[in-house]
């Protein structure tokens, strides 16, 4: 049995939700500083791809592998304590590598121990963050918030980079490190004055109304997104669509410098041009809160993704400004897919269940990634980068319209088992009435 669960109201949650997700804010950018930092210092002192590309791997691989393990802990133990723990060990790790920079003890297997933890902790950290934001945020709110969140995301992507170049010629690495640190204490501060609510965990039959164990709790929440239809077609959509996308955009220098004939400054224009759009649509997004049913809104996000990159692969290579056009467009639409797609999960997958749910989709969805880029390398060579970007289009598109016409994803925000649910009724996209966030 379950008792009810807490309903963040309208008036008073403000406060404390923007009080922490500042203080994230501001943690998410020390983070990307000392990313790029470290990155280029691995670059500088080793000059190996494979040292680089074995850093992204031990980024990457404890969020594919562990994911779905994380996920369970989040939604067994409290998600304020769990954030608190996570940004504490990354910043006592942090500090460990700041004294062996000033020591001049360093070595890059440091590095790779620092990007391991980093990688766990902000899995942990970001299943929380996401699970309780919608028990702090009113539900009508929640694709603003959204919105937001893709709005700093593409704002800090567009200055962390000169950023941290910048500091690296003012400050020691030691320095760069320690404005990390500072960061993570912003975000932990708040935790410590502000409660952040906490599901009612169901209690089983099959434990005499005991706490289910940890292994009881994974089990649930895979069967919880496999018999969910919409739930299940939607991550398939995502694992496809990033299958193909990641791969295309990450081989854009290859398309700027074989296609267009472009320099340096030509791809720095297409990567600005990006995130000026993110910044754009994430603005928008917050303002405008989207069509009434999110999934519509984030499918419309979805043809616009797939128009541009279709288009992308189509352009002559005399047409570079449009390119950069077209890079705007892309990243102006990615908050329009992203952000209510998060915002239609939290609002529609029960709170107990979101941090299983977020990383078992997250986990799966970013696994792919490398088996798209193993692909595509050889795939342009042979056909030209273009033949990717025209595939990742077509099918794109081809998602988006699956999207639009499949029941289970269209009520996918009614819940698991809508009940008294009438197609013929079912609302057609309409503007929300809320247009500013009061």
């Amino acid at each position: 049995m379950t008792t009810a669960e807490p309903v963040p109201t309208e008036q008073p949650w403000r406060l404390r939700f923007f009080t922490i997700w500042t203080g994230q804010a501001f943690s998410i950018l020390g983070s990307q500083l000392v990313g790029f930092a470290l990155i280029w210092w691995l670059t500088r002192n080793t000059g190996s791809a494979t040292v680089l590309a074995t850093a992204t791997l031990v980024s990457l691989l404890p969020q594919v592998l562990l994911g779905p393990f994380i996920g369970t802990w989040v939604d067994r133990l409290n998600r304020r304590v769990v954030m608190i723990a996570a940004d504490s060990i990354v910043a006592l790790a942090t500090l460990i590598l700041a004294l062996l920079f000033w020591a001049d003890q360093v070595h890059f297997v440091y590095l790779y121990i620092l990007f391991f933890i980093r990688s766990i902790a902000g899995s942990f950290h970001f299943s929380s963050m996401q699970a309780s934001t919608s028990l702090m945020v009113p539900k009508r709110h929640l694709a603003r918030i959204q919105g937001m969140n893709q709005m700093i995301g593409g704002g800090l992507n567009i200055i962390s980079a000169p950023l941290g170049a910048l500091l690296l010629e003012l400050l020691p690495m030691q320095g760069i490190l320690g404005i990390d640190i500072a960061t993570m204490l912003l975000a932990v501060l708040p935790l410590f004055f502000f409660s952040i609510p906490q599901p009612e965990r169901q209690l089983t039959a099959a434990n005499n109304g005991a706490q289910p164990t940890f292994w009881q709790d994974f089990r649930a929440g895979f069967v919880y997104v496999v018999t969910w239809k919409g739930l299940m077609l939607i991550g398939l959509m995502a694992i496809l669509i990033n299958f193909l996308l990641t791969p295309a955009f990450s081989l854009m220098p290859i398309l700027v410098t074989k296609h267009f004939q472009g320099q340096a400054f030509h791809l720095a224009w297409m990567q600005s041009a990006e995130g000026i759009g993110v910044l754009a649509g994430g603005a928008l997004l917050s303002v405008w809160g989207g069509f009434k049913r999110r999934i519509y809104t984030s499918l419309l996000g979805v043809f616009g993704i797939g128009v541009g990159t279709l288009v992308m692969g189509l352009l002559p290579a005399s047409f570079f400004p449009l390119a950069v056009v077209l890079m705007f467009f892309m990243g102006f639409t990615n908050p329009i897919a992203n952000g209510p797609l998060l915002a239609s999960v939290q609002a529609a997958v029960d709170p107990e269940m979101q941090g299983r749910v977020f990383t078992l989709l997250g986990s799966v969805a970013s696994g792919m990634a490398p088996l798209g880029l193993v692909m595509a390398g050889p795939i342009a060579d042979a056909l030209g980068v273009q033949a990717w970007f025209l595939v990742g289009g077509i099918v794109t598109l081809l998602m988006g319209a699956f999207g639009l016409s499949n029941q289970h994803i269209r009520r996918f925000e009614d819940g698991r088992s809508p009940k008294g649910h009438d197609e013929s009724a079912e609302p057609m996209p309409a503007a929300s009435q809320d247009v500013v966030a009061g």
